[in-house]
């Protein structure tokens, strides 16, 4: 048995969709970010960075990983599935694994934090970010014009890019024009392992649609937390969209 400790952001969802899509038993502890559980002792013994998620896999003699990179690393090696053995096929997987940790995740948190959350809108903060991530969307639908998935098969690459790209709006990108990138994007959103992932936990606020009726009340909590934070606060690893990886 895997415990999942969670919430509903979309480095939490790689980590559950990874789970769906395995079909390992585990069981969700749902951290509430806005109360500041993930900086609670007992979490912090399990990750010291005081950010979600994390998993103890009890099977493995409770072993814990941080990270959600490394946690869908773990599990497909765990189970021999979503990312190939040999050496080209795993180094193609981590490649684009690690496009996402290094890129898509930090350049779609700093649009969240300047475009939705940050009292103050700064104009030329919200179009950097929201620039880089579109040029990060194009790499992607490039790739994708000439490959079903992004690493040979369907894999954890996949995963990782998917649980930030399907929360373009929400960043105010567009996936205007990017024909491959939306056919790749339904494909994934039409898996049923996906979209279990994606409903644990579920988000309080549809990130993938425009006019969800809790938009504002989602961002007033998460400015909230963004202001009264320490300095650090804005920095990509902690407010990533649905929520704050905090």
């Amino acid at each position: 048995m895997i415990d999942l400790y969670t919430a509903a952001t979309p480095n939490g969802h790689k980590a559950s969709i990874a789970l769906e899509e395995l079909g390992l038993p585990y069981r969700l502890q749902v951290l509430d970010l806005s109360a500041g559980q993930q900086k609670h002792p007992e979490f912090l013994a399990l990750n010291p960075n005081g950010r979600i998620p994390a998993i103890v896999d009890h099977d493995a003699g409770d072993f814990a990983v941080f990270e959600s990179g490394a946690i869908l690393i773990y599990l497909a090696e765990k189970t021999g599935q979503l990312m190939p053995t040999d050496p080209k096929g795993r180094s193609r997987v981590l490649q684009w694994l690690m496009f996402q940790m290094g890129g898509v995740g930090p350049m779609m948190g700093q649009a969240n934090v300047f475009y939705r959350y940050f009292p103050e809108k700064i104009p030329a903060a919200i179009d950097r970010y929201q620039r880089e991530s579109r040029r990060l969307f194009e790499v992607l639908d490039g790739h994708l014009a000439r490959h079903e998935w992004l690493a040979g098969d369907y894999s954890i690459a996949d995963i990782a890019n998917w649980a930030w790209v399907r929360t373009h709006r929400w960043s105010g990108v567009s996936l205007d024009g990017l024909e491959h990138l939306r056919r790749w994007r339904d494909a994934i959103r039409a898996r049923p392992a996906v979209q279990r992932g994606i409903d644990s936990p579920p988000s309080q606020v549809d990130l993938a649609r425009d006019g969800d009726p809790g938009a504002e009340r989602f961002s007033h909590q998460a400015r909230t937390m963004v202001v009264g934070a320490s300095p650090d606060a804005a920095a990509p690893t902690d407010t990533r969209g649905p929520g704050a990886d905090r």
